[in-house]
């Protein structure tokens, strides 16, 4: 059974760093680009960044950009999201995806609806 689990999620200061992991089972990661999102209370899910299967390609957002960064490494079969400098905005429930692109693909998905497993989310707080 395809599965993916975030984990590193807590409450942290304004200005700390965190970084997430999305461990992946049940399926072979090297063929799927993964995606991290969030969902704020109140606000829809927000796509922050992906990566393609062989980590070749990267795409973030621009609310993020500079401060996040997304990283793989399919023999752990684990994907990571390194946050810095985190803002009280940035407190929401953290999500990763996978989406089908083939081995060693650099294709990025275009879209939620691409995504094929959900993990059930971490939750980042950012709080003084």
């Amino acid at each position: 059974q395809a599965q993916l689990v975030e984990s590193g999620g807590g409450l942290i200061q304004p200005g700390g760093s965190l970084r997430l992991s999305c461990a992946a089972s049940g399926f072979t990661l090297d063929f799927y680009a993964i995606g991290w999102f969030r969902q704020a209370p109140g606000k829809e899910r927000e796509g922050l960044s992906c990566v393609s299967s062989s980590g070749g390609r990267t795409s973030t957002s621009d609310s993020v950009k500079g401060r996040f960064t997304i990283s793989r490494d399919n023999a752990k079969k684990t994907v990571f999201l390194q946050m810095n400098n985190l803002k009280t905005e940035d407190t929401a429930i953290y999500y990763c995806a996978a989406a089908l692109t083939g081995i060693n693909s650099l294709n990025l998905p275009a879209s939620e609806g691409e995504y094929d497993y959900w993990g059930q989310g971490t939750q980042v707080t950012v709080s003084s």
